[in-house]
């Protein structure tokens, strides 16, 4: 049995490799941490110390002072417990994952819609809600038209705009054209 070690005192069972694995990944945290915009900061709620180095290595551009910044918070970070930390910043990334999924999906519809009409069938089918197809028609020929006259694409982004209306964001996986094509 290991007797109890002060904090200070590293664990003699781990080896150094699993040790400096350890740092590193406190470390790669921290970095996250740096770069995450404030009003996320303040929802991670870090004790002082460790918030105020993280404003202060963003304030920092010469590489050797913003390296030992970044070492400083990764020796921060061994002394909170950095699993809500990286639960809550995995959480943030999932939901950018899925919200890009959903933009490249309403991105596919509007490609369809432009090639051709038979997509509009298909719209309809896979989103019963949808009550203006006629709209839709019109923002794609205004769409086509603006690029054939190499106008600016207002009907374009409007059309993308529509179907971020029609198409719910919380079923990226809900596939253009997937049995259709």
């Amino acid at each position: 049995m290991h007797e109890k070690l002060p904090d200070d005192q590293p664990d003699p069972a781990i080896s150094k490799t699993r040790r400096k694995e350890a740092m590193h990944a406190l470390q790669d945290i921290g970095e996250r941490l740096v770069e995450l915009d404030p009003g996320r900061l303040a929802e991670l709620s870090l004790p002082e110390v460790l918030a105020e180095a993280i404003l202060e290595a963003r304030r920092m551009h010469k590489h050797g002072a913003r390296r030992r910044q970044m070492q400083f918070i990764g020796k921060l970070m061994r002394t909170v417990d950095a699993a809500p930390i990286q639960e809550k910043m995995d959480s943030w990334s999932r939901i950018g994952v899925q919200r890009k999924a959903w933009l490249h999906l309403i991105e596919r519809w509007r490609e369809r819609i432009l090639a051709g009409d038979q997509a509009f069938a298909e719209l309809k089918l896979s989103y019963p809600g949808l009550q203006d197809l006629q709209h839709l028609r019109t923002l794609a020929r205004n769409a086509r038209e603006e690029k054939r006259m190499n106008k600016p694409p207002r009907s374009f982004r409007a059309l993308f705009h529509e179907l971020q209306q029609i198409i719910p964001e919380e079923n990226p996986e809900h596939e253009a054209g997937g049995a259709h094509e």
